[in-house]
């Protein structure tokens, strides 16, 4: 209903602006370019983030100061904090980086926004920018056109470069021109008044433009044709570096609660930013003078003695809120909780990690993992087995064979709360995902896809032999008790391996630790076979009871199969290169049945 409201309002003080003044018309006509050219340059970098972006987290949010330089650096080679704090949301929505890091990240993003204010006020104001801005725009369109990714990027950026230059030209001059019809200075409002008032203007620009970095071109370009006072320059800049806290808001609106949690942080910091400026404002303006004369610049030259306030307020805010960030993430882990359900629901799948291919790859192979880990329990408990026992360094056989009575579950109604939703929820997320991918993104969460499937398989076939397993392992028969307890011990040293190669960060043998599994697979495949003929000839069980265990023998061999598949995808570790060179070495069941022939045919003959 609000938004109903708003935007006519806009779009109708706009117009009648237009009609106005015609320098008006000018300088809305360079802050329209500008956005556009922050769209453009936003595109261009998203074209150079697939693969790479995540190996970059890796190694710089290790520590909050780690995230704060990379925030810093991010911020001021993309010139879009708000961009950064979007991506940032979608690295935590994913579980890419942990809420410190993130808040880190956000802390550095204030600082790096900076270093637009530096460049607008150091060149924008000093040169006639405009000249460089067409020859860019040229190259930048042409590149655009190109079907290579990189080459399109590097296209979008030039073209964004040449668009905000342009826009920078168009509002300079818009201001320069109002000298001759009005002089907008003389609404200038002194004192804390004027601070509050002015704070406030910024703010709500900041709000309707979704970006600092326009209110801060606006107020140096105006600052700097003497439209408004310096004094009143300072507080909009303050109202700016609240009011870039909106595009954050807006972007954890289709996040998980990480997301909405990195938001609050955001918006906590540069209000206690704010604040502490507007406390301190005339001894940071003091320390402005000192620092500006120290390097040099000229005490009318106020367009860079704004840059140099706008880097050092936000520079104690980050001091002063550094030591609080674990009671920070403590304050919002507790008024933000996690939601109690009691049906899964996805974790990591949210349309904030869309944009990003990368990001969009992690999300559904982090799902995928918490689909495992739901089928997870749902398997152990069919088998009659405890997680805390198949992870733990017991003696599984002791396990097995340890007396008591089967474990009573629901298979149907565990399948439909913890893992049918959750996997039809991944396979719409990566319909969606899948388009903005390139081919090899696209190969890996195809592999993804078939990972999920295979773990859905592995749940139906435990389903099938839930029944038979129930009744033998508590028979009076020891024969077909110690025979389905072999089954059920098979079965918990494939998902102990697994939680091993999960674990352990050996890549290469993580990865060829699956083919050991594969031969024990086939290998006592065939022993049970050769079990049931021998208890068959010796009566030792029924025919009925020979059928079940063949057919279950079966199914334990396709769970096993399966759950072997799905971890070859999804606990590979390193590059889509360096994984798809580890499963091409991985034995096929062909290869695993001709192996354990040779190893059966050599045991016979020694």
């Amino acid at each position: 209903m609000l938004k109903k409201i708003i935007l006519p309002t806009i779009l109708t003080v706009m117009a009648y602006g237009f009609w106005l003044s015609p320098n008006f018309k000018e300088i809305a006509a360079g802050v329209a370019i500008f956005l556009f050219g922050m769209l453009f340059l936003e595109e261009g970098f998203k074209a150079f983030t697939g693969g790479i972006l995540e190996k970059i987290l890796q190694k710089t949010t290790s520590s909050k100061w780690k995230s704060l330089g990379f925030g810093v650096v991010s911020t001021s080679l993309m010139q879009s904090s708000s961009l950064v704090s979007v991506i940032t949301i979608s690295f935590l929505s994913a579980g890419l980086i942990n809420l410190a890091a993130g808040i880190g990240i956000i802390f550095g993003a204030n600082l790096g926004t900076t270093t637009g204010a530096w460049l607008i006020a150091g060149l924008g104001m000093k040169v006639k920018i405009s000249a460089y801005a067409m020859p860019m725009l040229v190259f930048g369109i042409l590149l655009v056109f190109q079907k290579s990714k990189h080459l399109k990027g590097i296209g979008y950026i030039l073209a964004g470069l040449g668009f905000l230059f342009l826009g920078i030209h168009y509002m300079k001059e818009g201001f320069e021109a109002f000298k001759d019809t009005i002089d907008l200075a003389q609404f200038a409002v002194s004192g804390y008044a004027g601070l509050f008032l002015f704070a406030g203007l910024g703010i709500a620009a900041t709000v309707i433009m979704q970006s600092s970095h326009a209110t801060l071109v606006i107020i140096i370009t105006a600052l700097s044709a003497h439209q408004i006072t310096y004094d009143n320059a300072l507080a909009l800049a303050i109202g700016a570096n609240v009011g870039t806290t909106i595009t954050a808001i807006l972007g954890s609106m289709s996040s998980n609660v990480q997301g909405k949690r990195l938001a609050g942080a955001h918006l906590i910091f540069n209000m206690v930013t704010g604040i502490i400026a507007i406390a301190f404002i005339y001894q940071i303006g003091d320390l402005v003078d000192i620092v500006s004369s120290t390097v040099g610049i000229a005490a009318d030259d106020y367009t860079l003695k704004l840059a140099v306030f706008h880097t050092i307020f936000n520079t104690i805010g980050i001091v002063a809120m550094m030591p609080f960030i674990q009671h920070l993430v403590t304050f919002l882990n507790r008024v933000m909780p996690e939601k109690v359900i009691s049906r899964a629901e996805p974790k990591y799948l949210h349309e904030s990690a869309i944009e990003l291919a990368d990001t969009a790859l992690e999300s559904v192979r982090k799902e995928t993992i918490h689909l495992y880990d739901n089928a997870f329990a749902i398997i152990a408990h069919g088998l009659s087995l405890h997680r805390h026992d198949i992870v733990s360094e017991r003696n599984l056989k002791e396990v097995v064979s340890e007396p008591g009575k089967p474990l009573t579950i629901d298979m149907e109604s565990e399948y439909d709360n913890n893992v049918k939703g959750l996997y039809s929820e991944i396979i719409e997320f990566i319909s969606k995902a899948n388009s903005t991918m390139t081919a090899e993104q696209s190969d890996e969460l195809f592999l993804l896809r078939a990972a999920g499937q295979d773990i859905v398989e592995a749940i139906k076939d435990t389903k099938h032999m839930h029944n038979n397993l129930v009744l033998y392992i508590a028979s009076d028969n020891q024969f077909i008790r110690k025979e389905y307890n072999k089954l059920r011990f098979g079965l918990g040293w494939v998902l102990r391996r697994l939680e091993e190669a999960r674990a352990d960060q050996e890549e290469l043998e993580d990865i060829l630790s699956m083919d050991l599994v594969k031969l024990k697979m086939k290998e006592h495949e065939l022993e049970v076979n050769e079990t049931i003929e021998r208890l068959i000839r010796e009566g030792s069980i029924t025919a009925q009871m020979a059928t079940s265990l063949m057919n279950d023998t079966s199914y334990a061999y396709d769970v096993a199969k399966d759950l072997v598949q799905m971890g070859e995808v999804l606990f590979a570790k390193g590059s889509y290169e360096q994984q798809a060179a580890e499963r091409s070495v991985l034995l096929d069941e062909e290869e695993a049945n001709e192996i354990t022939q040779i190893q059966k045919m050599n045991n016979k003959t020694q």
